[in-house]
Parts: structure tokens; C-alpha cells; sequence
């Protein structure tokens, strides 16, 4: 790997919106660079564009129409004269396309480079990569099914129960787990269908399934010199067909030899793509001890804030730091947890409704506070939830000197949390914080769903009928969304209009 020159930032254009762009915005402004944000029309009148230095609206509220127009947002970059681009988590974060287009533009993308992305966005090709690195892969296919007589050959060598995966699958999409022979051909089709309508690639292959293990990750930071670190661990199996929503650092069961093992098979995954920046590769941990690499998110996860709780590292700064050409101080190389953390997201769904969306006005906001305690808020109180996008809020964020300490405090944070106008997944986390298993650390990828399908984490006093001022409520609310991205935007260019489509229009709407 070339060494670039090192180089300091004056303006970062952020290609997000929510809590991960108000994050970014912060960490620009400890660094003194000039934070720049996007927002569509529904976003407008939201905290991001409330806190950064500038803000440029990008189209309407869907988002083909502005978060993911690739060129326009490198073209908006290049006119406010902003040397790189973040693109946090989602919309283009792992785009090898958008990656490539910065990078032919000359600006920095504050993350990997496009042929890592492009490496492992396909997991086909990283499981072929892995398998070279002496990376401990899932027993399972090297490559794409070429018809259902291949697939049911292989299903037979490798023995049931397995999983059928979409190649370029991610985010649960295109996966099925099958226990007997007489599922396959019904699944083969249906999840060659759904990979082609979800990702544009009808390819599929066949791995082993792996009864009730958990999801243990590894944060790796590779500078542009040849240095790439292991963080240490997140566990991430309290998960809602196969969505997080609860993480902790450092993993109950994993001790400082397995700690030691995955961090080197994280650094060589991270080698063997040329990895530069922040990334995450993600393994299954079986009962037995033994971990296989699942996937490498090529961009800053939705839950590092655990691993900068135990480490005290920034890792939105180091990103920057990254990006800039600057090395890696020494003393990351022997980073070990201090204390433990938990993060729960703060979603505006009914958890015990099928995680129905709970677009509408947030009437009251009141974010706990404490020893302790971190919030990562995307929204204030009197702010719109949109349905056009994740229904993410944010992030609480705990620690404490060991797991039960931060566990108390996790509960204690929960007790003050009050969001109103809108229903959140925070009656479920009051739930678990008292439930034995997640309370002993006796945790598998599918506790959650079986729990939830039980009923057992259910309060007593949810009914039914709660679901219909709900879906009217959802119903209502998007037909207002319609109504509000019809209307046509103001006349002028980008750069004369930003404050008056947004900041101002912001500020008196929490006067």
C-alpha cells in the first residue's frame, strides 16, 4: 500500500441524515473543519440541519430522490469547495459506485476504498477471499448455484439444517433456513426471486446453518500506511430477524485468547482487501467456541458507540484522522476494554405489534441523563417522524466498571426516558433489562425472536385494539408526507437557499 501525503480538511460534506449525521457534525466540530450537510424536503426542519455550518436541500422526501442521488451529492460537494465526503451508515455508506465517483471527483471518502467495498459487497467473493486469508469461513458452496440439481447435490454433502443466501443479500433480505430436504426447491426459487427484485443479482449459494450462535463482531482501524488494529469485540446477537437492536462491549464469553484469535483473523480480512478506515467484520460464535466469518460492514457501524465507551477511542475521529493521510498512534495497537457498555436503538415502532412504524410528532422528549450515560438523539422534542425513512431516533448509550453495573444503569436510563406523541421500542428494553437469560448473558441470535413470539417480554396490558389508532395514525401521517413532498420546492440554487429552507424554518418551528 502507497502512503498518501498528509492533508487537513477545511469542509466535509455529510452524506446522511439522522443521529449519524448529527454525530459526524460533532466530531467535525472538536476537529475545527466545517461541518455541510443534505436534507430532503422532509428533513428540512431537523436536527442536523439545525446544528451544521451549512445545509443544502437534495430533492424530495423519498429517498432515490435525494439521499441516494450519488452524482448530484458529489457534484454538490464539489461546488461548496468541501475536500471529502462522509457517508456514515446506509443510503451510500457501501456503494462501491458512489465510492468510485468520489474518488474520480478527487475528494476523500471518509471510509474504504471503492475496490474494498466492491470486494465485500459480494459475498461470494469475500467468502472466496477469507477462505485465502485463513479466515475460518461457514463449511458451505465457493460459489454461486448454478441450477436446483447443483443445489441439492451440494445440501446433501453438507448435510441439513443449512442456509440459502443471496449473494449479494444484506439486512436479513435473501436468506432461508432450511431443515429438510423437501424445502429446497420451493426456497431455491423463492430466494433466487427475491435476490434478483431486492439487489438486481439472482445469485445464491448454500452454507451450513449453525444452531443458536451468537453474533460477535470485531471494530478494525487500517490507516493508509500499512497499520491495521483490532478494537475488541461487540456482542450483537439480540437481534429481530437478523436486525440489531441491542449491543454490548466487551462480549460476555469471549475471553482474551478468543479476543486475541478473532482480532487476528479481523485484521488479516481487512488485509486481504487493502481495508483503509474504519470496519467491522462479523462472525458467528458457536456454543463449541469456534467463530466463521458471516460478513465486513465497509463503513462506521450504527453501534460503535460501545466500543468507544470501553476504549475511550473516537472513532469518528479517527476516521477523519484516517482520511487525511495521518497514522495510527501506537498505542492502538494494544487496546484492551475497560469497564462494559450497553447500547439499545431507539426505534419509533410497537414492538409488540410487529415493530409497526410509529410516524408523527414527538410531544415530548426527555433524554436520561447521569453517570454513565450517553445519548446518540437524531430528533428534539416537537420534531416529525418521518415514514420515508428508517425509524431510527437514536442511540442510549451506557457504561459501568463491569456488566452487572452497567446493566443497573441501562435500567435505571430506561426509567427516565420519556418520548410521547409516538410509539418507541423503550417498553421493550424495560422488558429485557428484567429478563434472566439477557441478565445472565445467555444469549443466541434468536433469543429475541422467540421471545417476542411467546409473548413472554409483552406487557400485560397491550391489547389488540391498540393497533387501530396506530395504523390510522400511520395511514394519516403519510398521506401529510404526500401532501408536504408534492409541494414544489422554492425557486434558486442551492447555495442562496439553504437557510431559508431549513435552518430558519427550523428555528421558529421550536420557538
Amino acid at each position: 500500500m502507497v502512503a498518501s501525503e498528509t492533508r487537513r480538511f477545511s469542509k466535509v460534506l455529510i452524506a446522511n441524515r439522522g443521529e449519524i449525521a448529527v454525530r459526524i457534525i460533532r466530531g467535525l466540530r472538536e476537529l475545527g473543519i466545517r461541518a455541510a450537510t443534505i436534507f430532503s424536503d422532509a428533513d428540512r426542519r431537523s436536527l442536523p440541519v439545525l446544528l451544521s455550518d451549512e445545509a443544502y436541500p437534495i430533492g424530495p422526501a423519498p429517498s432515490l430522490e435525494s439521499y441516494l442521488r450519488a452524482e448530484a451529492i458529489v457534484e454538490l460537494a464539489l461546488e461548496i469547495g468541501a475536500d471529502a465526503i462522509h457517508p456514515g451508515y446506509g443510503f451510500l455508506a457501501e456503494r462501491a459506485e458512489f465510492a468510485r465517483q468520489v474518488e474520480k471527483a478527487g475528494l476523500e471518502l471518509i471510509g474504504p476504498p471503492s475496490t474494498a467495498i466492491a470486494a465485500m459487497g459480494s459475498k461470494l467473493e469475500s467468502r472466496r477471499l477469507m477462505i485465502e486469508a485463513g479466515v475460518p469461513v461457514v463449511p458451505g458452496g465457493e460459489g454461486a448455484l448454478a441450477d436446483l440439481d447443483e443445489a441439492t447435490a451440494l445440501a446433501e454433502s453438507i448435510g441439513y439444517p443449512l442456509m440459502l443466501k443471496a449473494s449479494a443479500g444484506g439486512g436479513g433480505k435473501g436468506m432461508r433456513l432450511l431443515r429438510e430436504p423437501g424445502e429446497l426447491a420451493a426456497a431455491f426459487r423463492a430466494t433466487r426471486s427475491e435476490a434478483a427484485a431486492s439487489f438486481g443479482d439472482d445469485s445464491v449459494y448454500i452454507e451450513k446453518y449453525i444452531e443458536r450462535p451468537r453474533h460477535v463482531e470485531i471494530q478494525v482501524l487500517a490507516d493508509q500506511h500499512g497499520t491495521v488494529v483490532s478494537l475488541g469485540e461487540r456482542e450483537c446477537s439480540l437481534q429481530r430477524r437478523h436486525q440489531k437492536v441491542v449491543e454490548e462491549a466487551p462480549s460476555s464469553v469471549v475471553s482474551p485468547e478468543l479476543r486475541a484469535r478473532m482480532g487476528e483473523a479481523a485484521v488479516r480480512a481487512a488485509q486481504a482487501v487493502g481495508y483503509t478506515n474504519a470496519g467491522t467484520v462479523e462472525f458467528l460464535l458457536d456454543p463449541s467456541g469456534e467463530f466463521y466469518f458471516l460478513e465486513m460492514n465497509t463503513r462506521l457501524q450504527v453501534e460503535h458507540p460501545v466500543t468507544e465507551m470501553v476504549t475511550g477511542i473516537d472513532l469518528v475521529r479517527w476516521q477523519i484522522a484516517v482520511a487525511q493521510g495521518e497514522p495510527l498512534a501506537p498505542e492502538l495497537r494494544s487496546i484492551e476494554p475497560r469497564g462494559h457498555a450497553f447500547e439499545v436503538r431507539l426505534y419509533a415502532e410497537d414492538p409488540f405489534r410487529g415493530f409497526v412504524p410509529s410516524p408523527g410528532k414527538i410531544e415530548r422528549l426527555r433524554l436520561p441523563e447521569g453517570p454513565g450515560v450517553r445519548n446518540d438523539c437524531g430528533v428534539y422534542e416537537g420534531d416529525e417522524v418521518s415514514i420515508h425513512y428508517d425509524p431510527m431516533l437514536g442511540k442510549l448509550i451506557v457504561w459501568g466498571r463491569d456488566r452487572r453495573e452497567a446493566l443497573l444503569r441501562l435500567r435505571r436510563a430506561l426509567e427516565e426516558i420519556r418520548i410521547e406523541g409516538i410509539r418507541t421500542t423503550v417498553p421493550l428494553y424495560r422488558a429485557l433489562v428484567d429478563d434472566p437469560d439477557f441478565v445472565a448473558g445467555s444469549l443466541d441470535i434468536e433469543m429475541l425472536d422467540r421471545k417476542l413470539g411467546s409473548g413472554e417480554l409483552e406487557p400485560a396490558h397491550v391489547s389488540q385494539l391498540a393497533d387501530l389508532p396506530l395504523i390510522a395514525a400511520a395511514l394519516e401521517h403519510g398521506l401529510r408526507q404526500a401532501r408536504a413532498s408534492a409541494t414544489p420546492a422554492p425557486a434558486g440554487g442551492r447555495r442562496g437557499h439553504w437557510r431559508e429552507a431549513g435552518r430558519h424554518e427550523a428555528l421558529r418551528g421550536r420557538r
